[in-house]
């Protein structure tokens, strides 16, 4: 492997261990009680490396944030109602253990202290789900006169309110059952009867294997 290559591969781990460290250190403090020195100090690392990558925290907590629907990507293949279901079961299950998702879910009340409007977590998950709601309305799934973006702001701010009130709780282990719930109101409402009946859940749903 040449020099070249080797930085490469340095500076991506480097990279990785910063997102890393910050992603712990928001989680714990939220944006405004986190620090660039804790976020190097945990990623060992000095503040020049992590101003060699990143200039702020605001840029650091910015990759955090548009980096979560990445990081969600459910165990089995599906499509329309099912995916939509799976992608927030896969979410649910997965922010206990991940950092960057549990991050992620603790900057949403911080965002627009580093996020303009236009790109906030809220919309970005909307955007997600539109298009799984909107395939689902192509599968006629949905009830007519069902609204995909309506039906994903829906749930995001459903599971937004998961989130907070299960991290209060039960410190999150409790949210996979949460969302669940939500589903099992929603889903009589906006899915037609055959579509609603074929809709799995569980922990193979979301878990990781």
């Amino acid at each position: 492997m040449g020099s070249r290559a080797v930085k490469q591969e340095r500076a991506v781990r480097t990279r990785a261990a910063l997102i890393h460290a910050a992603a712990e250190v928001f989680a714990e403090s939220g944006f405004s009680g986190a620090s660039v020195t804790q976020i190097a100090e945990r990623a060992g690392l000095t503040l020049g490396a992590m101003y060699f990558h990143f200039r702020s925290k605001e840029m650091l907590a910015r990759e955090i944030v548009a980096s979560q629907p990445e990081l969600v990507v459910p165990p089995l293949e599906s499509e329309g109602l099912q995916r939509a279901v799976d992608l927030t079961l896969t979410w649910a299950y997965r922010l206990r253990d991940d950092p960057v998702l549990l991050a992620g879910a603790r900057l949403v009340m911080d965002q627009e202290l580093f996020l303009e409007r236009s790109e906030n977590s809220h919309k970005q998950w909307t955007k997600v789900l539109k298009e799984e709601f909107e395939v689902a309305r192509r599968r006629r799934e949905l009830r007519a006169g069902a609204d995909p973006e309506g039906l994903a702001r829906l749930l995001v701010n459903a599971c937004t309110g998961a989130q907070l009130h299960a991290r209060l709780e039960s410190d999150h282990l409790d949210l996979p059952y949460r969302v669940e719930e939500i589903w099992r109101f929603l889903l009589p409402s906006v899915a037609t009867p055959s579509a609603a009946q074929r809709v799995e859940f569980g922990e193979a749903r979301g878990k990781p294997q």
